[in-house]
């Protein structure tokens, strides 16, 4: 396998043999595997085994690799995601775990079950002829099935950052993210006492998040899985990824699901139809809640700026990837400055 990132291991057919003989003990063999693509995180593979199970293995990045402050442990939070969303929220489709393992070897992995489907992101590319309308209907009666689960702080779990209110954790994860930008060297369209202004401006709207609830934060349309039904429709089959789950306004689950668009300007998308459909509570698009979601998008678009060269990405290797992000911050940070 050819690796994507840094952070990525190179893995063979051997390797993947080898961790479902550990997973699993050596009567489970495998008939066969290939990698699957489309992140830029961990390394993933599928696996057919001679029990006729089809499985997904995900191997956490080499110990000692550079990471982002909130990446630390996220094959375990992972697995931990997975769980919860199986026993509090069971009608969403997600893997079921099968095996969270370690070694000195390979360090930490995750066995789950293989979902049926392709990504949205694969059939747009692939040309798919089809309405995606209904599986992002279902994706957002989804994510308001996972919005109801209520944790006991918020932000990320262990020792990353978080809060007791929604204000204190979402500023934890913004000075991390430009601890981060130091650390790698990367140069930001806004300065760190800029961003904090613009936080401080607009910490009356943070501070009406009163309920810690369970995110996804990272559906965008790769990890949201799909299939026709009998009648031809696109439908969801699977919300994968899990590892970036945070607790807090579920508004932020609303913002990658369409990335580079704002969720606000279009509220009868289906995503949103579809939240709207099974919500617990209304979801109202006022004046508060469009200036969450644009230092929510403030926080993605960065957050995906500083990635980069954890990534093996500068602005010379992928100068349009740069140029459209800061393009993208510009406008947060212009609009929520005159908001």
């Amino acid at each position: 396998m050819t690796e994507v990132s840094p952070t990525q291991r190179r893995l063979t057919s051997t390797d993947v043999a080898h961790l479902i003989s550990a997973s699993f003990g050596p009567h489970t063999r495998v008939r066969d595997t290939g990698p699957l693509t489309g992140g830029g995180y961990a390394t993933v593979w599928w696996a057919s085994l001679d029990d006729d199970r089809r499985v997904v293995l995900k191997v956490a990045p080499p110990a000692g690799t550079p990471l982002l402050r909130y990446e630390r442990g996220l094959c375990t939070a992972e697995a931990d995601y997975f769980r919860l969303v199986a026993d509090r929220a069971p009608e969403v489709p997600t893997p079921v775990v099968l095996h969270h393992g370690a070694d000195a070897a390979y360090g930490e992995w995750l066995v789950t079950t293989m979902l049926p489907g392709r990504s949205l992101s694969d059939l747009a590319g692939a040309g798919v002829a089809v309405d995606d309308g209904p599986a992002r209907h279902d994706l957002g009666a989804a994510l308001a099935a996972v919005h109801r689960i209520t944790g006991d702080r918020f932000g990320y779990d262990g020792d990353r950052p978080s809060g007791s209110t929604w204000r204190a954790a979402f500023t934890a994860m913004l000075d991390a993210l430009l601890a981060d930008a130091s650390d790698w060297d990367v140069r930001l369209p806004v300065s760190p006492e800029r961003l904090h202004t613009l936080v401080d401006r607009h910490a009356d709207v943070l501070d009406e998040v009163r309920r810690p609830a369970l995110l996804h934060f990272d559906c965008w349309d790769g990890n949201v899985l799909a299939a026709p039904d009998a009648d031809g429709r696109l439908r969801l089959r699977g919300l994968v990824d899990g590892e970036r789950f945070l607790y807090g306004d579920p508004l932020l689950d609303l913002v990658s699901p369409l990335l580079y668009r704002r969720v606000e300007d279009d509220p009868e998308h289906p995503l949103l139809r579809g939240y709207r459909a099974a919500a617990a509570e209304p979801l109202l698009l006022d004046a508060s809640a469009r200036r969450r979601l644009g230092l929510y998008r403030l926080h993605l678009y960065l957050l995906m700026t500083v990635e980069m060269p954890s990534r093996g990405m500068t602005a010379r290797t992928h100068p349009g990837r740069h140029a459209r992000l800061t393009g993208l911050l510009d406008e947060e940070i212009a609009a929520l400055a005159t908001s």
